[in-house]
């Protein structure tokens, strides 16, 4: 097989499996964020049981990502891993601060304890997204690098953009997780997060637009892409028929339109991150096929990914089946 199409299968799956991590476990995180937010605790214990059964599952997809990345790409990750050490670290905290609550919740002794323990849950969450955000908006702000060393002060995702970023993508995860509780529940708290579903919609969306215009403005190729008509006129196109679907969703008798909506935008989204960046898997100059690995492992890499991805998404899919229907508040006892 040509290196170069080698290349591009890498960088396909990769991103595949980031952003299947993106989809599925900010669904979850967006979860937590509002379960933290609810004072009712027959509404809390309702909303950790929708998604108690699949968030784990929902996490490999990072180690997949996290994993692809180091063997296919070890240049890019060589990089990388020193300009955002400290927020790895504090992601993975958080990661676990978040299972930790979630799968503790029920022993809590008493109400008090239980809310502090939902606290932690919020915490985990909102840091967990938020520094998710800050990691991708340093990848597309740039990471100073003389040839395949690392050369900024660490700082760098403490700049303006990358902040913003993460709190884009806080709003779109608890948007998401608005989504997944409208269609996994019922009676007022699926009415609760109907409301908020279409609020944060609408906030989500605005950020994002902010968001690319904003990107526009920190690389000549991010401008010359997104300024593209074959790119923005689509984009646009594709924008308003799933807001209209989500809209619309709210009075279908199918419940999971919405999130299905809302899902989209967060794939469009990505694309048009992809398109920004291609082929640069550093900015502002490391490409993809400078980055790659060598061709016998790459080789090796897809085989497992040709494995691994399908095992996953099988494992996922019957995880969403053998857990789906509605989750009903339980009566106080």
């Amino acid at each position: 097989m040509d290196s170069d199409w080698t290349t591009l299968l890498c960088a396909a799956a990769l991103a595949f499996s980031v952003m299947n991590y993106v989809l599925l476990d900010g669904t979850d995180l967006g979860v937590g964020v509002l379960l933290g937010l609810t004072e009712n605790s027959q509404h809390r214990r309702a909303m950790a049981v929708t998604i108690l059964p699949i968030w784990d599952a929902n996490e490999t997809w990072l180690v997949l990502g996290g994993g692809g990345l180091l063997a296919l790409f070890p240049l890019a990750y060589a990089i990388l891993l020193p300009a955002l050490y400290l927020p790895f670290i504090l992601m993975f905290l958080a990661l676990i601060l978040r299972a930790v609550a979630l799968e503790f919740r029920d022993h809590s002794p008493n109400e008090a304890i239980k809310r502090v323990v939902d606290g932690g849950l919020l915490c985990g969450s909102l840091l967990s997204g938020f520094i998710q955000g800050v990691i991708l908006g340093t990848l597309v702000q740039g990471v100073p690098h003389q040839g395949t060393q690392y050369s900024g002060n660490g700082a760098e995702w403490l700049g303006p953009f990358p902040l913003f970023c993460g709190a884009v993508l806080v709003f779109g995860y608890t948007w998401l997780g608005a989504c997944w509780l409208y269609w996994r529940t019922v009676d007022e708290l699926q009415q609760r997060s109907a409301r908020q579903a279409n609020v944060l919609a609408v906030i989500t969306v605005v950020l994002l637009l902010a968001l690319v215009t904003w990107t526009t403005t920190l690389h000549g190729q991010y401008a010359q892409r997104l300024t593209d008509v074959r790119v923005w006129g689509p984009a646009i196109t594709l924008l308003i028929a799933f807001m209209v679907v989500f809209k619309c969703g709210f009075r279908s008798r199918f419940s999971a339109v919405p999130l299905f909506a809302a899902l989209g935008v967060f794939v469009l989204a990505f694309a048009l991150m992809l398109i920004a960046l291609f082929p640069l898997i550093v900015p502002p100059d490391l490409t993809l096929q400078a980055a790659t690995s060598s061709p016998k492992s790459q080789m090796f890499m897809l085989i497992g990914f040709a494995v691994l991805i399908p095992v996953t998404l099988i494992y996922n899919t019957y995880g969403f089946k053998v857990f789906s229907g509605k989750v009903r508040v339980s009566e106080p006892s």
